[in-house]
């Protein structure tokens, strides 16, 4: 159990192995295209509540817990002010997935969220959308670009960094409490 405001609430204890992992240069090849009708939209602006609905959508299953607890006011505040730019993945107009990037520092950019919506995994846009990201990513002039990703991510998502010229970094195991109220599917292998 941990608190919020005083309460307590239920929480599930998971075990997950954390990969660091670091970007050196922008991507040699040429830029990956997405299908006819896909495209990449930057810059974009949300709401706290448009904010919630996409990062739940893409994050549910993946165990995406540590912004869908803050507060409507914090994560307003975090929206408003933090240096970070999110941007959508769309196809024919409907929004297929989202990124977003912590431009804290600089020279150092984090890679904080990227991910598709669970009715655009398997259609083969998944390469194309992080290459797209990366380069957006670079054209703000870093020295390295970052991403974290974990054992709760996507199966395929620690290989596709690689493939795109990620180098692990470290590793490290967590444990986290989970509140219970935000509803997601944690798996039983990654249960304490």
């Amino acid at each position: 159990m941990i608190t919020d405001l005083g309460f307590l609430q239920p929480v599930t204890r998971m075990k997950v192995l954390v990969t660091f992992m670091r970007m050196g240069h922008p991507p040699a090849t040429p830029a990956l295209a997405l299908p006819q009708g896909w495209v990449l939209e930057d810059d974009v602006h949300l709401s706290v509540t448009q904010y919630r609905t996409l990062h739940y959508g893409v994050g549910r299953n993946c165990c995406w817990w540590m912004r869908q607890v803050l507060s409507d006011k914090a994560l307003g505040r975090l929206l408003a002010t933090a240096p970070i730019k999110i941007g959508l993945l769309r196809e024919q107009g409907l929004i297929r997935g989202f990124y977003e990037l912590n431009l804290t520092d600089p020279q150092d950019i984090n890679l904080a969220y990227f991910g598709l919506l669970p009715e655009a995994i398997g259609q083969g846009v998944g390469r194309a959308f992080l290459d797209g990201v990366l380069r957006r990513a670079w054209a703000y002039g870093p020295k390295t670009v970052r991403v974290n990703t974990c054992t709760a991510d996507h199966p395929r998502a620690l290989p596709l960094y690689k493939q795109m010229g990620f180098e692990v970094i470290r590793r490290v195991e967590e444990e986290w409490d989970v509140p219970d109220r935000l509803g997601l599917d944690i798996p039983a292998h990654l249960r304490c």
